[in-house]
Formats: structure tokens, sequence, C-alpha cells
């Protein structure tokens, strides 16, 4: 039984803003969303700059706000993000359908602040003053949950965490539940309110931050010789994703089609990459099997390109030993210094101005990357670059060597 997957709706939240478009706009124009952290205070921390979103963000009128009180923020970012992709799609979940509907949110760390906010109720005011909604808040579960609940959607219900690979993940796992039967639409993604003093003491304990402090619109450097290491941000992209001729019998705007899905493990470390990048090519050359195509077939790379020193090396070289000959010829950018690596939602929002390239017929530059360590890739940089979009290959990368390459291609019927 061959049944294709495609995309009908997706929406975003970012620090760029409500919406794919503000975001696709600031990639173009190379306005990047990082900037000073403001929900703390970050002096006694090395990196002082996130992509934030508001943390009080309420689910923009659209969600119950019963839900939205017992929910943590990056709950509400995937529940309003979700809301506004059934719209956007025209899917209507009713009593024919809701049990053929499922829900699956992929998210890296979860509840951060709700987990902050309880644990120093903790350890000043004692265990009575914890809130009863502590778990059911902080668990990452729960965006898939809230999600269900809001839509009625009452398909399979799961979550997704790989770290920075959790969105796509999230996303391939939804398609192959289309496949193999188990649902006819999936309502899927990732979220991620990960700015917050626990976690930005982490990652700079780690050393896989930016410290460049004084220039935060130019921290985030992919590829670039200069590069220290990534930048924190927030937000979600949810997507719903559909058996073909399911969107086509009720003439649901498609997309694009999920073509291949590639995944792998490093097996190598916590939170390096393998230096010869061998276990993201094996992620690399199984999308391409699945989808059917070469490497000649790409018309644009999304890369994950994080920025840090070890991640951008890995998949540079992993790029070249895959594309060979055409490494010069197959166009490779990486958005995150517009919206900073919002870990579990990144390769689910890369994805979505991946569906962009294809609508617009432009491929968006890697900002702020002026002097490539890498010059035989075929770097966009400077400004974006028109050109016919009809494959994409989209890469996320995530601590624990979770590997996973997403190919979609624009819908030919």
């Amino acid at each position: 039984m061959n049944r294709r997957v495609v995309i009908t709706g997706v929406e975003t939240i970012s620090a760029l803003g409500r919406g794919l478009d503000p975001l696709w706009d600031a990639c173009l124009a190379g306005r990047t969303g990082i900037g000073i952290i403001e929900r703390f205070d970050p002096s006694e921390y090395k990196a002082h700059i996130a992509a934030e979103v508001d943390l009080d963000f309420d689910g923009g009128g659209r969600i119950d706000p019963k839900l939205m009180k017992r929910a943590d923020p990056f709950v509400r970012y995937a529940c309003w993000t979700a809301d506004v992709a059934l719209e956007k799609s025209g899917l209507v979940i009713d009593d024919s359908n809701r049990h053929r509907v499922g829900t699956l949110i992929g998210s890296g760390i979860g509840g951060m602040s709700t987990w902050e906010e309880q644990f120093t109720r903790l350890l000043q005011r004692g265990p009575d003053r914890v809130s009863p909604f502590m778990i059911p808040m902080m668990i990452i579960d729960m965006a898939s949950g809230m999600v269900s609940m809001n839509a009625g959607a009452m398909g399979p219900n799961l979550a997704v965490v790989t770290a920075c690979a959790s969105g796509a993940h999230a996303i391939a796992a939804s398609a192959d539940l289309i496949k193999l039967g188990r649902a006819d639409a999936m309502i899927t993604g990732g979220a991620e309110a990960g700015v917050s003093k626990s976690a930005l003491g982490g990652f700079c304990a780690a050393g896989a931050l930016s410290t460049r402090n004084d220039d935060p619109e130019h921290a985030c450097r992919p590829f670039d010789k200069s590069r220290d290491g990534f930048v924190m941000g927030d937000g979600a992209t949810t997507y719903i994703v559909e058996e073909l001729q399911h969107a086509l019998d009720r003439g649901a705007p498609i997309l694009a089609e999920i073509a291949g899905i590639g995944l792998s493990g490093d097996a190598h470390h916590f939170t390096e990459p393998c230096p010869d990048g061998s276990g993201a090519l094996i992620a690399m050359k199984a999308a391409l099997e699945d989808a059917g195509i070469g490497v000649e077939d790409i018309d644009y790379i999304n890369a994950h390109g994080p920025g840090t020193p070890a991640g951008d090396y890995s998949e540079a070289i992993t790029l070249a030993k895959l594309l060979g000959d055409e490494v010069g010829n197959i166009p490779v950018s990486s958005t995150k210094p517009i919206h900073g690596h919002m870990l579990g939602a990144t390769g689910p929002t890369e994805l979505a101005l991946c569906i962009k390239a294809m609508e617009e017929g432009i491929i968006p530059h890697t900002t702020n990357l002026n002097d490539p360590e890498y010059p035989e890739l075929d770097h966009v940089m400077g400004e974006p670059r028109e050109a016919k979009v009809e494959i994409v290959a989209s890469n996320s990368f995530g601590f624990g060597g979770h590997n996973i390459t997403l190919i979609i291609r624009r819908y030919e019927g």
C-alpha cells in the first residue's frame, strides 16, 4: 500500500512574531530576532543573548483560557500554531473523523520555566506550596496532549524527545503513522520555551553558546571562520500532514509532499557529532534513497548549521562527501542567525522556510556568513538567491547523536 503524505497547513511563532510570513520576511531581510535576554538578568552568565518569545503568550484568544492557565509556554505555542495550521488547512475535525486524526509534537527540554518556578517554591516555601499542576505542565508529552484536547483529535497521541532533532523526528514519525494506515492526518511539529536560567547555565557550562554579547545581531555565524557557538531561541512550528487522497478528497491546499526520510545515530558522544560526519551521512543517504532521487536532484539544502565549531565542521564535511562532484552546485544555507536555535522546534521551523523557498522561488541566505571556512560548498551568502526550487533537503541533529534528514518536494499530482 503506497500512502503518500502531504503537508496541507503550517504555522509558526518565533522571536520575529506570530506567523510564518513575518519570519520569512525577516530571513529575506537578514533581520534577526536575537537580542539581550529580557526575561531575567543574564549578566552572571557567559552568554547574555537569545531569541525570545513572550512567556506570557496566552494563546492569542484561540485556546481555552482554562487550558492556557495550566500550560507551560511551550505548550501554549504548540496549541496556537496547531489551531492556526488547522484553520489554514481547512481540516474540520468532527465525530466522523476525529479517531483518524492524531497529534505528535516534539520538544527538546519541555517545561523549563515551570520546573524552575516550582523548584524554587519547593526550596523556599516547602513541598506544600508546589503546584498540583507542576508535573502535567512540565512534561514534554503535554504539548501533544493539549493540542489533542483543543482540537478534539482522538487518533494516535504521542511525543518525541531527541534534543534538537525532536520536531523533525515528530514530522517523520507522523508521516510513518499515516503510511502505516494508523491515521489519515496528523497534527505535528515542535515547540520550545527553553530560554531559562537553568538551560542557559547548562549550555554555557558546556561551552555551546556564542558569547558575542556586545553584538547580538551578528552573534550566530554558521559556517563562518569566526563562529563561536549557537544562540538559543524560543518558538513552535506545527503542521497538518495528511494522506494524499484524504487531502485531495476534501480539496485541501497542498503545500508540499514529504518525499524522503533518513534517520541515523552517531554512537559517538553526548554532545559532539562524529568528527568524520559518518552518522549524519547515513541519514542523508537514507533520505535520498527513500525519495528515489540523487544528489543532483536537490535544489536546496537547509543545513542544521547551528554556528558551533564542531557541529558546522562535521556537517560541512558530510555534505562534501554526500554531494561529491555536485558539491559546488547545490545551494546550502542556515537560517538560525534569524530565529536562533529553537532546539526541538528548530527542524519544523526550518522546514517551513523550505516550503516558502519553494513557493517564492527564493533561497534564504546564511546571515552573518562573511568568511566561509568551507568554501567548496555553494553557500548562499550576502543576500537571498532567486532559484527554481522543487526539491529541498533539511537536516536536523541533536545531542545524543540523533540525526534526521527530511526531503520535501513540490506536489505534482
